[in-house]
């Protein structure tokens, strides 16, 4: 058994310029590196060589989608998604000798890169009220516990129940019936903090909540957006699919705070030219916007369209698409040209030769595919951001053709799968109608609680059991210091997890830890050799298989855990057959077939190389909207706007991390080494603050409520940031977000405009300056 490091690295910061091109050898490097570190030689073989390939294990990061069956490299995985399956497959375990040494106070003020280090969870534990300490608990007193708890409750509603990405579709279908059949329907998920904003854009334009792209398309496509969105880091693969389309004639207009490096220039590794070569230039167009300026991008380019139409009528708009398609034209194009060039310059810090520039590139492509992601729906303005960009695609009918489409990226394996599954807390009747019809009990009808809504809650004591099926819901939330003040309010909270992260630490008065099984790992029921699903982010349904040895012989499975807990707390109120569903997961898929549509025959069909394509009602021409159609909406001009002497801060993850998760303290492609507290600033900006590089400062949020959040320590790097805007690293960053400061209408934390000053502070005891090269 590896052992994990017992203390933090003692490194300073060094900085040097930031990358010019993603991945390439150092990223084959890097990736082994910290596999055969965490893993054995044959586990990092079995885990690799198997990811992603038909009868595999599907990878356990990002929810990019995999090329067809017969078009898959045997190496059909990325730098990060090779750390994510390794990190996962670690040789360390945490035993019950651990949790004997270590107080849950101590812990706490560990970071997150350490506790993770720690190995693999490997029995169930208890922290028992007014206790420091974890201590050993059978499955069967654990569940009965927790079951126990539920039932005391006054109304179901005292209790959350939360998911992460990570969680297969049969495992999140049995948590949501599991919430449903107790009563509730406060099903919070990690999509509630990064794309809610888009489902709702998108269901009021177009009637559904996903995206529209299958991997093909891009293919196909002539013009691609890459919008607030980072995939060299956070979507690797999406860079060969990038490729694909530029060696076929695309083009591609990246819109972003940072000049990525996985937007500028690509090396893939497997092939020849990203090996000796100078690879793929990816982007054809970089536009360093404003922060929260895409909104007025788009607004500026849908003006030139109309006025090019206006030009040379009947050569631009698609009037056959519009007239037959959509809804509310003439009330968009008039308000479209109310938006003044004075404001969207402003707020998008480009010219006006920029934009027409776009405009240009635009009425070349035939074939546009727009994609997003977080640098969008971060955003105050987040939602009618989606809508601009749906008004875009609609004028020149960019939607329901090959090559064409909306494309919001998913960072998580799973996360779409999730709300597929029925995993929110506001549901449709008839959903709720199909699975009182299969199973025969009535569902609740209220609409439950999202994360922001459950944070409220638990903080005003509404809430006394809070469960997560997988996450750290602590680290990935808003407010911290609010957030977990709430957690604590808790009676009972409880954890199925797999490795340790703060979400062990930041407890309610007794807390259970419930270790279950990975993706990675072999999963053995009554009923034989089991099998889960994912969903990716083009909406194909494909299986995962587990090809290791459990980490422990005291982990359940996922859907075990639930199952089980269950019975012990419906008590046979329910004609929901939870022991079959344990036995054979095959159970589930059934059920599923008759509520979900369009995964009927789901077995049969999900076993096959290519898995189930679900249908997308947009590229059938299918609308459900209030019109019927897909709808034009008139959007108001708006932007992130901070005071003199403020800046307007963005957070994201370095490019050696996964979701709240550093694997290392360093950030190559950004050229950031041996440190996470640290704030990118653009050189401009130093100067006319009176900074210096290498500077401690601590930042300070500015939010109407008048509550001062601050960090503290964080040294200042010169970074070419756009003007008025920083760059700070997730979840470090956490507690500087309101809680109620969310996007209009989804009520997604704005993690990517959070308004600050940086005030000057002394160097912190011992530290060693910051080495600054080149």
């Amino acid at each position: 058994m590896k052992k994990a490091p017992k203390h933090e690295p003692d490194d300073r910061l060094t900085v040097t310029p930031p990358k010019k091109w993603a991945a390439g050898v150092p990223a084959v490097a890097h990736a082994l590196e910290y596999s055969l570190d965490e893993a054995t030689v044959r586990t990092t073989a079995t885990t690799l060589l198997t990811m992603n390939q038909v009868g595999g294990t599907d990878c356990p990061g990002c929810a990019w989608s995999d090329p067809a069956p017969g078009h898959r490299h045997k190496n059909e995985y990325c730098e990060n998604g090779a750390k994510h399956i390794n990190d996962e497959a670690t040789g360390r375990r945490i035993t019950r000798d651990f949790f004997r040494e270590h107080a849950v106070s101590w812990l706490n003020e560990q970071s997150d890169r350490w506790l993770n280090q720690q190995g693999r969870l490997t029995e169930p534990m208890v922290k028992r009220a007014g206790s420091d300490y974890y201590e050993p608990i059978s499955w069967h007193d654990a569940l009965g516990m927790l079951a126990e708890e539920l039932k005391s409750l006054d109304s179901p509603d005292e209790a959350v129940f939360y998911t992460s990405g990570r969680a297969s579709n049969e495992s999140a279908f049995v948590f949501q019936l599991l919430a449903r059949a107790f009563g509730t329907n406060n099903l919070p998920d990690c999509s509630n903090m990064c794309h809610e904003t888009s489902g709702l854009g998108l269901h009021e334009t177009l009637g559904t909540g996903k995206g529209t792209v299958a991997l093909e398309d891009f293919y196909q496509a002539d013009l691609v957006f890459l919008v607030g969105q980072n995939p060299g880091t956070n979507h690797p693969r999406q860079l060969s699919a990038l490729e694909r389309c530029k060696d076929n004639g695309g083009r591609i207009i990246a819109v972003n705070t940072l000049p990525e490096a996985g937007l500028l220039q690509f090396k893939d590794p497997q092939e020849v030219r990203g090996v000796i070569g100078k690879g793929v230039k990816i982007a054809d167009l970089f536009l360093h916007i404003r922060s929260g300026g895409d909104l007025a991008l788009f607004q500026g380019v849908n003006r030139l369209l109309l006025e090019a139409e206006d030009a040379a009528p009947g050569t631009v708009l698609d009037h056959h698409f519009i007239a037959g398609h959509t809804s509310g034209f003439e009330e968009f194009a008039e308000h479209a040209r109310t938006v003044s060039w004075d404001e969207i310059l402003t707020a998008t810090q480009l010219t006006r030769e920029q934009i027409e520039e776009v405009r240009d590139y635009v009425l070349r492509a035939k074939r546009v595919i727009v994609c997003w992601a977080m640098g969008v729906t971060q955003q105050r303005h987040g939602v009618p951001t989606v809508r601009e960009i749906v008004n875009f695609l609609l004028l020149r009918g960019n939607l329901g053709r090959v090559g064409c489409g909306a494309s919001p990226v998913r960072g998580h394996s799973n996360v779409q799968g999730d709300r597929t599954m029925g995993v929110w807390e506001q549901m449709p009747d008839d959903f709720l109608d199909a699975l009182q019809a299969e199973f025969g009990f009535k569902p609740p009808r209220r609409h439950g609680v999202d994360s922001v809504k459950a944070i409220e809650a638990m903080g005003e004591g509404k809430v006394k059991v809070f469960l997560s099926l997988a996450g750290n819901f602590v680290r990935a939330a808003p407010d911290t210091h609010v957030t977990d003040a709430a957690m604590r309010r808790c009676r009972l909270t409880a954890q199925i997890s797999t490795k340790l992260s703060k979400a062990h630490t930041v407890t309610g008065e007794t807390a259970l830890i419930l270790p279950c099984l990975g993706r990675t790992e072999i999963d053995i029921q009554a009923g034989g050799v089991q099998f889960v699903t994912v969903e990716n982010t083009s909406s194909q349904v494909q299986t995962s298989h587990g090809k290791l040895r459990p980490a422990s012989r005291l982990l359940l499975s996922e859907v075990a855990i639930l199952c089980r807990l269950a019975e012990r707390t419906l008590d046979g109120t329910t004609d929901v057959p939870w022991r079959e569903f344990e036995a054979d997961y095959g159970n589930i898929r059934d059920r599923v077939s008759r509520i979900i549509p369009g995964f009927h025959d789901f077995n049969r069909r999900v076993a096959r190389p290519s898995g189930i394509k679900l249908p997308n009602p947009v590229n059938e021409g299918v609308y459900a909207t209030a019109t019927g159609k897909a709808r034009f909406t008139c959007n108001e001009w708006t932007m992130s706007a901070a005071p003199p002497g403020h800046l307007v801060l963005q957070s994201m993850r370095s490019h050696d991390q996964w979701n709240t998760i550093p694997y290392t303290d360093n950030d190559r492609y950004r050229g950031i080494h041996g440190g996470r507290n640290v704030v990118m600033v653009n050189p401009d900006d130093m100067t006319e603050l009176g900074f210096t590089r290498g500077q401690y400062v601590n930042i300070v949020g500015v939010w109407s409520d008048g509550v001062e959040r601050r960090v503290d320590g964080f040294e200042v790097v010169p970074y070419p940031t756009s003007r008025g805007c920083a760059a700070a690293y997730y979840p470090e960053v956490q507690p500087l977000v309101p809680l109620g400061s969310v996007a209009e209408g989804s009520n997604q934390p704005t993690s990517k405009g959070i308004v600050v000053r940086l005030d000057p502070c002394a160097a912190p005891p011992g530290a060693v300056p910051a080495h600054f090269s080149g």
